[in-house]
């Protein structure tokens, strides 16, 4: 159940509306139950605080997880993603606007103060303690960093994206363009670019030397995918590709090959995006930046379709690579994490129609993803964060998301209905084969997720809800 209303962290009554007015949009009662439940749990459980910048009227909205006291680039824009349908200008400070408002200002900060870092504790301003990252204690990271202020510094380029994509939602919803020549908005994106360009450095120098590389990551720990080979440089990644590479994936492990293609496909479509903002605010410094960015994201896309794919042996079809290292090496799988191929129609990167897409989907789906499990409790894409043998309900919102197939989508929704453990939450995985065996009761992100494809299935495939999944 919700909490009680005097319980909740933020109330945006559209939201509340919205539930109520969707009784007579979805029949069955377990399915209506779980939409009450998850769509609303970020605004009434994770935002953590809100208020404004010392000495100033800019607004800060920290946002955390759910079960972890901390702020993620990436989840935090994602759980705003949740209510951009319901996005309207507002200068009101309970508004829905406000709330983006603060994310994108914190976020900025956060960005300008620890480019390399993915979560952060909170503002100072909010006289919030920071919280003790256990796992992470005895990390030795470059550029080193204060725990004070970062949870955990590993850098992945879909966190970048991601704060590209929560201003673009906001600036596209309520074409509110002058927000984002306040503040710092403007120099945390001239950082984003500085550090993407940074992340292009090849291993190998032209004669053979070892470049000097802006960030390294070393953890004591005994899960490989939670640390860097190599003295904490990763494996090596070849120069004159034309793609960024991300040291960890979206999971927070950490990439076998740096060439993490899904999160360069996100960061091209969101600078492209976010390039019209900039372009809108006028100035020849803003022109100019504007330019860059357009210039980035074409030559990533270019670099995403010639180095990107490769042919299958199993089908004989071109598809997308997981990760690839510039040299000869090829990673495909798929992980439930945004961004991952399965989602790239999400993220606006293609349509869902395009053949090399709909290629990597069919393998993405099917045995040939080392990562895609099977079971008559949930099967759907997992990953090495959780192991063989767990699914994750993200990845079954994901292709529901992404799906035009009725049988399709009616077989995944009432999967996600009769896995829940009776708890009436998205849970982060399930074991496949035992519907008690899951990992994380409140994870907000998903939880958001599940209720942004309902009300994407209210829009296009409505009789789809009027069914029975009992």
């Amino acid at each position: 159940m919700r909490p009680q209303t005097t319980c909740r962290t933020f109330r945006v009554s559209a939201v509340d509306n919205l539930i109520k007015n969707y009784t007579s949009v979805i029949k069955d009662p377990d399915l209506y139950r779980l939409f009450e439940n998850s769509f609303p749990n970020t605004l009434d459980t994770a935002i953590k605080w809100k208020g404004t910048a010392a000495g100033s009227n800019e607004e800060l909205t920290f946002v955390i997880t759910g079960d972890i006291n901390a702020m993620w680039l990436r989840d935090s824009a994602n759980q705003m993603q949740s209510y951009t349908s319901l996005l309207k200008p507002s200068t009101a400070n309970n508004s829905l606007a406000s709330l983006y408002r603060g994310v994108i200002n914190l976020q900025s900060r956060y960005i300008l103060e620890n480019p390399y870092c993915q979560s952060f504790q909170p503002p100072v301003e909010s006289n919030i303690p920071p919280s003790v990252n256990g796992a992470g204690s005895d990390d030795t990271v470059t550029p080193p960093y204060s725990s004070q202020t970062v949870f955990e510094c590993k850098f992945e380029l879909d966190s970048f994206a991601a704060f590209l994509e929560v201003s673009n939602n906001y600036y596209i919803a309520t074409g509110d363009h002058s927000f984002f020549g306040k503040y710092q908005w403007l120099n945390a994106l001239q950082t984003v670019l500085n550090v993407a360009r940074a992340q292009m450095v090849p291993t190998y120098a032209a004669n053979g030397s070892v470049n000097t590389y802006p960030y390294t990551f070393e953890r004591l720990t005994f899960s490989a995918e939670d640390t860097l080979d190599n003295s904490g440089y990763g494996n090596p990644t070849n120069g004159g590709t034309g793609l960024i590479r991300s040291d960890f994936r979206p999971s927070d492990d950490a990439a076998i090959y740096q060439l993490f293609i899904p999160a360069n496909m996100m960061f091209s479509r969101y600078l492209n995006a976010t390039a019209a903002i900039v372009k809108k605010l006028g100035g020849a410094n803003n022109t100019s930046l504007a330019t860059q960015m357009l210039s980035l994201s074409s030559s990533i896309h270019a670099a995403i379709e010639s180095l990107g794919t490769f042919t299958a042996r199993s089908t004989g079809q071109k598809v997308y690579a997981y990760e690839i290292d510039g040299f000869e090496s090829i990673n495909f799988m798929d992980d439930a994490n945004i961004p991952s191929l399965l989602a790239a129609p999400l993220y606006g990167y293609l349509d869902a129609s395009d053949p090399t897409y709909q290629a990597t989907r069919d393998l993405v789906l099917s045995d040939r993803n080392p990562y895609f499990m099977r079971g008559p409790v949930l099967s759907a894409v997992g990953g090495p964060h959780d192991g063989p043998g767990y699914a994750w309900p993200m990845a079954s919102i994901v292709r529901i998301l992404t799906s035009n197939n009725d049988t399709e989508i009616t077989g995944e929704l009432r999967q996600l209905v009769s896995s829940t453990d009776g708890l009436g939450l998205i849970h982060e995985s399930i074991n496949s084969f035992d519907e008690s065996d899951w990992t994380r009761q409140w994870f907000s992100w998903a939880n958001g997720l599940f209720g942004q494809m309902i009300v994407d299935l209210a829009a296009r495939k409505p009789a789809i809800l009027q069914q029975s999944f009992q």
